[in-house]
């Protein structure tokens, strides 16, 4: 393929280092201070309208050959994730002034961006590394906070067992296949040879590792509650977005059979159940958060139940979904002086009543994510359950459908708490304030077109 063509299929990946390399002099000319926050926003932009653009113009190849490839359906679930990224930019204000948080930012999404082209494990090996290692500085980033520290080794940790692991799954499925292109691991699958299965197995804890299924979610609360609200959104929404990104490369058109149905079911349900109930004893806003990630990680990967037909589409709307209402809950909080009380639940109680729209816009998020109609929460839940049913799980639908119930407490507790309650005094305002309730209105726009133009989503992807 010519170069000029590599470019013009690749141009949201050149723009994201583009932009790395201007953040990068504008910190050597000492001018980033003023100029940081709008460039990245414009190179987040102009990014994900190069990945519509691309998608608009319908092309469909493979700029490095075996290696990356994309088309219309990938361009668009790369707009969407890059353009869910300017939310977290923006509320990252209240917090961060230079020009650390909008660079590693970028370095991030970076690898957000190479995962839904890749075609290759190590491509995607590469693309998960890329999006995890800023993510740790972005986590001490936060050395206000007490927990920082420890939060960022929790997370070090953690990714780097899950990323040992996934080394060794797909190192296997290369001495089973004798192929490193992510297709291989579905003949790994359907294979019933010792080492293809050991692979698939290895694999899949990985992925589970990084999501923070159950039983691998212990430290995920502590590592959300150590970073900064702007550091756990991204955290709790595109990192977790990235590796259901990352299973729907692998796993592809692939029909769980066999043993595999109690291994791909079983622990996203305990996921589901302990997750929501874990939330229910939660006093801040950030660890509840946590906790509901991890039962939202079990309604993903249920997913893969289902037929391959829909699959994509029904993850993909749920990602979308659940980050932006996650967003919305996080954009929405008011800015305080004290960031560990920003975020506690009796900081939330009669906040109607002192800020109505920061408010509403709080319940709207927890009504999405808890699944209630007419919100998306609930047709990205319902896509979900419907393609599991129709595959003919219909025990592990139904577990799993009682298991989302538990949900509704938690979610409709913050509500009654902000709606119902006294107020609990004034919250002193920080800089960045105006810049949180407009990263807020976005997520809300983002939120209402999901749930009055469901369809015309879906048709897209």
């Amino acid at each position: 393929m010519p170069g000029s063509d590599v470019l013009r299929t690749m141009l949201p990946e050149h723009l994201l280092l583009g932009g790395m390399v201007v953040l990068i002099v504008l910190a050597l000319l000492r001018m980033s201070r003023a100029l940081a926050l709008p460039v990245a926003a414009l190179v987040i932009v102009a990014s994900s309208g190069a990945a519509f653009w691309l998608a608009s113009l319908g092309v469909s190849t493979e700029p490095f050959l075996g290696q990356l490839v994309v088309n219309p359906v990938i361009y668009l679930t790369k707009g969407s994730l890059l353009l869910l990224a300017l939310p977290v930019l923006l509320m990252s204000r209240t917090e961060f002034e230079d020009v650390e948080f909008p660079l590693l930012l970028l370095c991030s999404l970076y690898g957000l961006a190479l995962l839904p082209s890749a075609e290759n494990a190590l491509v995607l090996f590469l693309g998960i590394e890329l999006l995890s290692i800023p993510t740790y500085a972005l986590i001490v980033l936060a050395f206000k906070r007490p927990q920082a520290a420890e939060s960022a080794l929790k997370y070090l940790v953690l990714s780097g067992a899950a990323s040992a692991t996934l080394l060794m799954g797909l190192s296997l499925v290369y001495g089973a296949t004798g192929s490193m292109a992510t297709s291989a691991f579905t003949m790994a699958l359907a294979s019933g040879d010792l080492m293809a299965r050991t692979a698939v197995v290895l694999v899949l804890l990985a992925l589970y590792i990084k999501a923070a299924v159950v039983p691998f979610h212990a430290w995920a609360p502590d590592t959300y509650e150590g970073a900064s609200v702007p550091v756990t959104a991204y955290m709790a929404t595109l990192s977790k977005a990235a590796i259901l990104v990352v299973a729907l490369r692998l796993f592809g058109n692939a029909v769980p059979a066999g043993p595999m149905v109690g291994i791909m079911a079983g622990l996203p349900l305990v996921s589901i159940v302990w997750g929501n109930l874990a939330a229910m004893k939660q006093h801040s806003l950030r660890r509840m958060i946590a906790y509901s990630s991890i039962a939202h990680a079990g309604y993903l990967f249920y997913a893969f139940l289902g037929a391959p037909e829909g699959r994509f589409e029904a993850i993909t709307f749920y990602i979308i979904t659940y980050s932006a209402a996650n967003l919305l809950a996080f954009a929405a909080l008011p800015a305080h002086a004290n960031d560990v009380q920003r975020d506690a639940m009796e900081s939330l109680e009669g906040l109607f009543h002192r800020d109505p729209m920061a408010a509403t816009l709080i319940a709207v998020a927890m009504l999405s994510l808890a699944g209630l109609p007419p919100l998306p929460g609930f047709t990205a839940k319902f896509l979900i359950f419907k393609s599991v049913l129709a595959a003919g799980f219909t025990t592990w639908a139904v577990l799993g459908l009682v298991g989302s119930f538990l949900g509704l407490y938690f979610y409709l507790r913050v509500i009654m708490r902000m709606f119902m309650s006294a107020d609990r005094g004034v919250v002193p305002a920080t800089t960045g304030a105006a810049l949180s309730r407009a990263a807020g209105i976005l997520c809300l726009a983002a939120t209402l077109a999901l749930t009055i133009l469901p369809g015309w989503v879906l048709a897209r992807l």
